[in-house]
Formats: C-alpha cells, sequence, structure tokens
C-alpha cells in the first residue's frame, strides 16, 4: 500500500459546445462548469464547499464522495459556473421580464413601500435563471471523480516523497544509536574505576584501619547511583525498537498518519532521556543529533494521512 500525504490539489472542467446561434445563444444554459479541491494536512477529515448557489444542492453528493475515499486533511471543494453567451451580461428573456413584472405588481399590492427591481436585480435574476435551467447532477458528479482521482495521485505522489525523507532519517538516527552503543561499557569501565578510587581514598583516611561504616556506605551509594545514571542501554534499545516499527509502517503505507505520530513521540521522549542520563560528551552530542532528525521526522508526519 502507499503512503498518502494530506496535501494537495487538483481541478476538472467541462464545457458544453458553443450554441450556433444568437437565439441559442440567449437561452442556453451555461457551458462551462469547472471544480478545484485544496488539502492540506488535519488531525480529522474537514471539509468545507464553497459553492454558487446553482450547484448548493450537489453538495451531500460531492460530500459523499469525498468521505469515501479520504480519511484525513482539511479539504476544500470549489465550483464555478459560466455562462455560455460571449460578454458578461445575460439577455433577459422576455417572457421572464413579463414574470417579474407581474411579480413586482403583487408585491406592491400588498408592500406598497416596497423597492421597485433594478436593473441590476434583473440582470442578476436573469443569470440565475439560466444556471437553475442546466442540470449538472451527472457532469459535477464526474468531475468530482475525475479531481478526486487527481487529488489522490497527487497526495499519493507526496506520500512517497515524505516516505523516502523519513526512511532516510532513519537510517540516519540508526547511525547514531549504533555509535551510542559500544560507549556504554566504557562508560561503565570508568565509573568502576572512579569506584575503585574513591575506596582507596576512603581506605587512606582510616591510615590501613577497618573502614568507617559510614564511609562504606556513601561509597556503596554513590557507585550504586552513578551506574544507574549511566545506563542507556535500555534506551538504545526501545529507540532501535521504535526506528524498527516506523519503518515497518511506511514501508506497509496505508493509513498510518496517527501511528506514526505517537513512535515520533515515543521516540523523542527516549533521546531525550538518553541525553539526560549521559554522563559522557559523545553521548549528549549523539542526543541532540537525534533529536534535531526526529523534529525533522515531526513536521513531516504531520503531513501523513
Amino acid at each position: 500500500m502507499s503512503v498518502y500525504s494530506m496535501t494537495g490539489y487538483a481541478s476538472a472542467q467541462h464545457s458544453s459546445a458553443r450554441p450556433s446561434s444568437e437565439a441559442e445563444s440567449k437561452s442556453a444554459p451555461p457551458s462551462h462548469l469547472g471544480l478545484e479541491i485544496r488539502s492540506v494536512n488535519s488531525r480529522f477529515l474537514d471539509l468545507s464547499f464553497k459553492l454558487p448557489e446553482e450547484l448548493r444542492q450537489y453538495e451531500p453528493v460531492l460530500r459523499e464522495l469525498l468521505v469515501s475515499r479520504l480519511k484525513r486533511g482539511k479539504v476544500e471543494v470549489r465550483a464555478a459556473v459560466e455562462s455560455n453567451v460571449p460578454s458578461s451580461v445575460v439577455d433577459p428573456t422576455p417572457r421572464l421580464l413579463q414574470r417579474l413584472n407581474a411579480v413586482q405588481d403583487n408585491v406592491k399590492a400588498w408592500l406598497p413601500n416596497a423597492a421597485p427591481l433594478s436593473v441590476a436585480d434583473v440582470m442578476r435574476l436573469a443569470a440565475g435563471e439560466l444556471g437553475a435551467a442546466c442540470d449538472w447532477s451527472e457532469t459535477i458528479l464526474t468531475l468530482g471523480r475525475q479531481a478526486l482521482e487527481e487529488l489522490l495521485s497527487a497526495r499519493e505522489r507526496e506520500g512517497a516523497r515524505l516516505a523516502a525523507m523519513l526512511i532516510e532519517r532513519l537510517g540516519q538516527i540508526r547511525a547514531l544509536a549504533a555509535l551510542a552503543v559500544p560507549l556504554v561499557p566504557q562508560l561503565v569501565a570508568q565509573q568502576r574505576q572512579r569506584f575503585l578510587d574513591r575506596w582507596q581514598e576512603a581506605m587512606a583516611l582510616t591510615d590501613g584501619s577497618t573502614l568507617p561504616e559510614a564511609a562504606q556506605d556513601r561509597a556503596l551509594t554513590e557507585a550504586t547511583a552513578f551506574a544507574i545514571r549511566i545506563d542507556v542501554a535500555e534506551e538504545i534499545t526501545r529507540i532501535q525498537s521504535h526506528l524498527d516499527e516506523i519503518e515497518r509502517l511506511i514501508r506497509h503505507g496505508g493509513e498510518l498518519g496517527k501511528r506514526l505520530d505517537f513512535l515520533i513521540q515515543e521516540l523523542h521522549r527516549e533521546a531525550n532521556t538518553l541525553g539526560s542520563k549521559s554522563a559522557a560528551l559523545e553521548l549528549t552530542h549523539i542526543s541532540v543529533d537525534m533529536k534535531v532528525l526526529i523534529e525533522q521526522m515531526r513536521e513531516q508526519v504531520q503531513n501523513i494521512e
């Protein structure tokens, strides 16, 4: 399965044949429909529609189409209808003007103070009637499917790029973890030597006599506490385990954004603990480099569906 980004853009257009005569041009329905879909990252699937009045009735159909294929992302759908009339001015038909005049007379009879229709009102109503006269149900669904497939392809291409980047970062973190592994026994050996030095110092204080119990307890306590503090083997093991699981999810594909986000958080926590328990400058540098790479991964994972 592929890895999908939540970022993408797609558009689809439909144009009918231009009218063959001026009479047809005045009475024909709009001839061009454009639809576009924009998508960005979001925790959930958030759909918004910006449709003209004559297309508002098709929103449920488009919503059902998108929900069937998309799982996450903030998705915006826009559509626009253009008239086939060469100029932007729609010529109202005599029948429409007659109807508007009758309606206006009826309104004025009941509401004498009502404002009369302006030329702009008439032109707007004429354009609306042309749009309403066209049945876009089949066309808009076809355009919706076409734009959705194009959007999915764009999200898949972006997802492949993100997956390749994440795999590259995983390899870099693995290399850092491999550098940290041999440092652990070195630190343990250093602690053993420090313990022996402390022990000899404590023995010297007694001039060779029996070691006071307080000095012995203190030396043992310091040695134990420091040994626990510098033991980062468990953190390194968990980091390697998280890296294996992240790579497995990426190569499997599908809907994995939320799981990756959780694993990235766990990975960052282990890298942070590695740095806080570090007793050597080398481990501190490794921890910082790991956290930089993990933060880069976190930013990209936010875009994965």
